[in-house]
């Protein structure tokens, strides 16, 4: 078998999976059919049709493209039996049922942003930060009845600096992904689909698979900030949903409230023991939060209705009164 006679198809929505689209292209894998989501109705009036991005390059490339409302739709799921593809590859993509995952002779496997079992779920990446993580990466496995729990194919590190916020990330397992899916699709062809696999509970201790950690959903509720946590936290909390969505929190000014985004932070040693969580200060040109342990600089940030700015910028025009504070 060659990577031009498997023949390929390839789901996923988002600019996280045109890297691995665009890698299978340009290393000639013979990628027969593209499916993804339908356009998405964007504008003030919702009048406007935008394709995903996996639609775009897929077009661009002249591979057709399948993009069903639902995915046990009798005439999708024949027109995607019409390609009579050897294997599926899942990228950023919607749960699958078994009469497509099961399809393909040699399965269908998935990327995963993660090092599963750990972070199954929606946003592994957001999550991976939000906790503090100094590892993640990606993770190949065929897909099974349940979310993210199937056989392990491979798995690749990446190690998350400090100072990264998920746009960071993103970018790095995106050329991830695309590696690890090349070499997953090659391992495919030198077995002649008859690939070595091993079940997520033997890939890590008892003590982690105790206490795995979950990547749900994100929501607008998910990003509050709860100022009563140490800095630290804080700090990874707002990194892990910068610059999508953001991070939020109320700003109080006497009886007036305001939506308040922050996209960037750094973390102080100044103690904020005389303080209560929330408290701002004004010190230095720097905006100063209380937590728990230490204050927290902003540095980017966005008042509800006014357009991100710096925080040099934003303090032109903001006066700190006693009564001042976040909640």
């Amino acid at each position: 078998m060659t990577k031009e006679s498997l023949k390929i198809v390839f789901m996923g929505t988002p600019e996280f999976a045109v890297g691995t689209l665009e890698r299978l292209v340009n290393d000639n894998f013979n990628v027969v059919a593209v499916v993804t989501q339908p356009d998405k109705p964007v504008g003030r009036h919702q009048d406007t049709l935008q394709p995903p991005a996996v639609k775009v390059f897929a077009q661009e490339h002249g591979i057709p493209v399948l993009q069903p409302i639902k995915m046990k739709d009798e005439q999708f799921v024949a027109d995607l039996k019409s390609y009579e593809a050897d294997i599926f590859v899942v990228v950023a993509f919607r749960m699958l049922p078994e009469v497509v995952w099961s399809m393909p002779r040699f399965g269908t496997f998935n990327v995963h942003a993660a090092l599963l079992p750990q972070y199954r779920g929606a946003a592994p990446i957001n999550w991976a930060i939000i906790n503090g993580e100094k590892q993640t990466g990606v993770t190949t496995f065929f897909l099974d009845h349940d979310i993210d729990t199937g056989r392990i194919i491979m798995k690749k590190t990446f190690d998350i600096d400090d100072n990264f916020n998920v746009e960071n990330v993103y970018d790095g397992l995106m050329a991830l992904g695309a590696d690890i899916a090349v070499e997953t699709l090659e391992k495919v062809i030198a077995t002649d689909g008859n690939i070595e696999t091993i079940a997520q509970e033997e890939t890590v201790s008892e003590e982690e698979l105790a206490n795995l950690k979950p990547a749900p959903k994100i929501f607008r509720e998910t990003c509050e900030i709860n100022w009563q946590q140490s800095c630290k936290s804080v700090y990874d909390f707002i990194r892990g949903l910068s610059p999508i969505p953001g991070a939020w929190t109320t700003l109080c000014q006497g009886n007036k409230q305001t939506v308040l985004k922050i996209y960037k932070a750094s973390k102080t040693e100044k103690s904020s023991a005389d303080h209560k969580p929330g408290d701002v200060v004004v010190e230095n040109k720097q905006l100063l939060i209380a937590t728990s342990d230490f204050f927290l600089s902003l540095d980017t940030l966005q008042l509800q209705g006014k357009k991100r700015a710096e925080v040099k910028d934003f303090l032109n025009g903001f006066r700190c009164t006693e009564d001042v504070c976040v909640k």
